[in-house]
């Protein structure tokens, strides 16, 4: 890790405070965007920017509650990158990181014409962890797989988690 995602990761820590379930989430989404990106050979720019879309990707979950009375995935959207930009502008990321990063925030729940390596890699760390977190079933996990994810990568931590039957 380096120190750019460590600060990031520990503002974050602080920005959820008191919610180590958020902390959690994001943390695990954070480490398969990682592992993904480099299986998958992301050059080292589009790898940096993954990363810390990872880390920020649910900021706007906060924000959303208060407004809304929900956590809902459209919600997060709308509200994140506003949370997002003064965060990563205090921490010096260059204007273009930025704003490939908050289009991220805005996107990570829209699955329908995903754009670039970095988007997808982002849409199948995340479906990795929430699969986990909501308890899906087999099913949902073959939908998912059918539907959403497409690198080698994911695939494989798709079907080794969700979709293999369990040895003792």
């Amino acid at each position: 890790m380096n120190k750019q995602d460590r600060k990031l990761i520990e503002k974050m820590m602080e920005y959820y405070a008191g919610d180590p379930k958020r902390v959690q989430h994001f943390l695990k989404v954070y480490e398969f965007a990682k592992l993904i990106g480099e299986s998958e050979e992301l050059e080292s720019e589009k790898l940096h920017i993954l990363r810390t879309a990872a880390i920020v990707h649910d900021i706007g979950i906060k924000i959303s509650e208060k407004k809304y009375g929900s956590s809902g995935g459209k919600y997060q959207e709308k509200e994140g990158p506003a949370v997002a930009e003064p965060m990563l502008c205090a921490l010096g990321y260059d204007e273009a990181v930025i704003d490939r990063v908050l289009f991220l925030i805005a996107h990570h729940h829209t699955y329908t014409g995903i754009e670039g390596e970095d988007y997808q890699i982002l849409v199948e760390a995340d479906f990795l962890v929430n699969l986990f977190e909501d308890g899906s079933s087999r099913e949902t996990a073959e939908k998912v797989r059918e539907n959403i994810f497409k690198t080698k990568t994911g695939m494989k931590y798709l079907e080794t988690l969700f979709l293999t039957e369990r040895r003792s």
